[in-house]
């Protein structure tokens, strides 16, 4: 098996295409092609991961953070980043990053810390637009069911937790094909009319060229008509965040002796204790403050996330509580959620949690 085939299945659940603008998702370091012997997950990439890798002999790094978020100029060594990368291809060691793209997935960080907290009904909390679009096609009767198969096949007419949704009206189309064509149905010169059906699918915008590629395949005519339309529908599968409910209500200074107990850390940084009990939570895995005014927006009581500055804690204005857990100890769990992911999926090769702790702040 090789590294492609692990990076095709990763991406299969967390997209490169929904990662930030700012990020560097994917391969960072390595050739796709090459046999996987062995992969350690892990939260960040530095020397020391590299050198378990090589003890436990893994020849991939799966990471949520990249090792490298700009351009490299060169590689001599100056820095932990090129240090690392250095040593990665000495030792024919790949790097993969998986960050904001699993960040943005429903069942991806921020939903991984909904489970350690036993929340019910989550939700994307801050949903993204101008990833859908809308596919209308025109084709005849006798091919519409062949037709949507194929669309459905290659991705299309998925809507929350429903697939294979589509509408089609009928009507009748009319052409002539000229010299040189080989038309389905009708002649060369004849004005032809047929009886055809308009099939309109949603589909995510990155996989359009391989539903059009579908569409061609199984399309009878030799010139498919078709139309694109981008849609401003949020997308609600796909966003920052996540908000549900706690199954039932619980006093905020025993939610919070909870929290720090499931997510493993010892400081809490919090505004004034506002909500006297806790129902409805709003999370966002490592820096989480722009989506403050979304978790007020959907009326949670506590916001889970870390990062904020000294001046964003008054942004909670009384309306909730903000608990700062630490960008580490919110992002701690994404190494079990990949490591379930690839043992579940592989049993060619062994999959390793890393031992190492890369949390770079340390507390008295």
């Amino acid at each position: 098996m090789n590294i492609k085939e692990v990076t095709n299945f990763l991406e299969s659940y967390a997209p490169l295409q929904y990662q930030e603008s700012y990020d560097n998702c994917g391969l960072i370091v390595g050739d796709a092609k090459a046999k996987v012997k062995g992969a350690l997950i892990t939260l960040d990439c530095t020397e020391v991961i590299i050198d378990e890798a090589i003890a436990t002999e893994c020849n991939l790094v799966i990471a949520h953070h990249p090792i490298v978020f700009g351009g490299l100029k060169k590689l001599n060594g100056s820095n932990y980043i090129e240090r690392t990368v250095i040593k990665a291809i000495k030792n024919d060691i790949a790097i993969y990053a998986i960050h904001t793209n699993l960040d943005n997935v429903h069942n991806g960080v921020s939903a991984k810390i909904a489970e350690k907290i036993g929340l019910e009904n989550s939700k994307v909390l801050a949903p993204k637009k101008d990833l859908l679009r809308q596919l209308a096609v025109y084709c005849p009767t006798s091919d519409v069911e062949k037709v949507k198969t194929v669309l459905f096949q290659a991705g299309a007419g998925a809507i929350g937790n429903y697939d294979e949704c589509s509408f089609s009206a009928k009507g009748e189309g009319t052409f002539r094909a000229n010299e040189g064509c080989d038309p389905h149905i009708g002649n060369i010169g004849e004005r032809h009319r047929e009886k055809e059906e308009k099939i309109e699918v949603i589909f995510p915008k990155y996989k359009e060229n391989a539903i059009i590629s579908a569409l061609k395949s199984e399309h009878p005519y030799e010139e498919v008509a078709y139309q694109i339309y981008i849609l401003d529908n949020i997308y609600n599968n796909v966003g920052a965040g996540i908000v549900g409910d706690l199954p039932n209500k619980v006093d905020a200074n025993q939610f919070l002796e909870i929290l720090k107990s499931n997510m493993k850390t010892d400081c809490i940084r919090h505004t004034k204790l506002v909500k006297n009990q806790i129902k409805r939570v709003a999370i966002c895995g490592g820096s989480g403050s722009f989506l403050l005014s979304n978790a007020i927006c959907e009326k949670a009581d506590v916001f889970i996330t870390s990062d904020f500055k000294y001046h964003e804690f008054f942004d909670a204005e009384n309306d909730i509580i903000i608990a700062d857990i630490g960008h580490f100890e919110s992002e701690q769990f994404t190494k079990d959620l990949i490591y379930d992911l690839l043992s579940k999926k592989f049993s060619k090769f062994a999959v390793r949690l890393s031992k190492v702790n890369t949390n770079p702040i340390n507390y008295l």
